[in-house]
């Protein structure tokens, strides 16, 4: 199968990425509302990198990571916005097959790094609230550096078996993806041979990177919803909660939409890629705005960069 899969790998040069079915002046509005979303998330993610590198303040480890899932964001969402966006006024809606190896790479990197990032975020949160007095202390910034360093570790090694097992299969007849953009799911479709193996791979994958993540994740919430339970004043509770709220939801928007689309039958691609959409470009787009709307730090920094006051180093 190896053989036979290098062989029409010589044949397939490209691939043509249909999008969105709708009507040519459609076309001409999902555009526009591609365009302005990519603007968003370019502005909201590049602005909250600039903000933390510059505002002292924001010199912690939560920010630290917070960092670095806006540079996820910005960078999973540049793998798919730019080629969809000029898809939309191009009648030739094709793209190379290295074009979509290298999408596929990029944006199963990035995705999986945000799981373990998350995930490293709830366990900073858990400290933070559990044990404040030590949190300085266990959240080193050797060991913060360790956690994003194993994110992307463990991104970088899915993103190879991923695109490993995909472009190692048979493409004989349509070379149409019916997404807009190169995902495993909708090339597994098009494929002549036997993607059994490649399903059972895929779950694995899935399964090794959702679980452990989200059971870090729910036990560092159960013992945060506890100890906040335990603070005897309602007002002491809301602020204990408003530490680890923006990141509970940024964790649901993720988890909700990419199992969304995930669960979406495949009797109904157009919701499908709706739920693409959301995970692709407007779960980056309102993550900045969730961080930056519900947290007092991120407001005055921002209030002094733009005033130019003095909390900058």
């Amino acid at each position: 199968m190896g053989d036979r899969g290098i062989s029409n790998h010589s044949e397939v040069n490209e691939f043509i990425l249909v999008g969105f079915q709708v009507r040519p002046e459609l076309q001409i509005l999902l555009f526009f509302i591609f365009l302005l979303s990519y603007s968003m998330v370019l502005l909201g993610n590049i602005g909250m990198i600039v903000l933390i590198l510059t505002a002292s303040r924001l010199n912690t480890p939560m920010y630290f990571f917070l960092g670095n899932l806006s540079f996820i964001d910005l960078s999973y969402s540049s793998a798919v916005a730019p080629k969809a966006i000029v898809n939309f006024l191009s009648e030739n809606k094709t793209i190379s097959f290295a074009g979509c190896v290298a999408q596929l790479f990029f944006f199963a990197l990035f995705i999986v790094t945000e799981g373990f990032l998350l995930a490293a975020m709830a366990y900073d949160r858990f400290i933070a609230i559990c044990s404040p007095l030590l949190y300085s202390a266990r959240m080193s910034r050797s060991l913060c550096i360790q956690l994003v360093a194993g994110s992307y570790f463990c991104g970088c090694i899915s993103s190879i078996l991923q695109v490993s097992i995909t472009f190692t299969m048979s493409f004989c007849a349509s070379h149409v993806i019916d997404l807009f953009y190169c995902d495993t799911r909708p090339i597994q479709k098009i494929s002549c041979s036997n993607v059994f193996i490649n399903k059972v791979v895929s779950y694995s994958l899935s399964a090794i990177i959702i679980l452990p993540t989200i059971m870090v994740i729910m036990v560092s919430y159960i013992y945060i919803i506890s100890t906040i339970l335990k603070i005897g004043s309602t007002e002491g509770q809301m602020k204990a909660f408003s530490t680890c709220g923006s990141h509970l939801m940024v964790v649901s928007l993720l988890y909700g939409t990419v199992s969304f689309m995930y669960l979406t039958p495949a009797s109904n691609p157009e919701l499908g890629k709706v739920a693409s959409l959301c995970y692709t470009i407007v779960t980056p787009m309102l993550n900045p705005l969730i961080y930056s709307l519900r947290n007092k730090d991120v407001k005055k920094a921002l209030k002094n960069m733009l005033w130019g006051k003095k909390d900058f180093l």
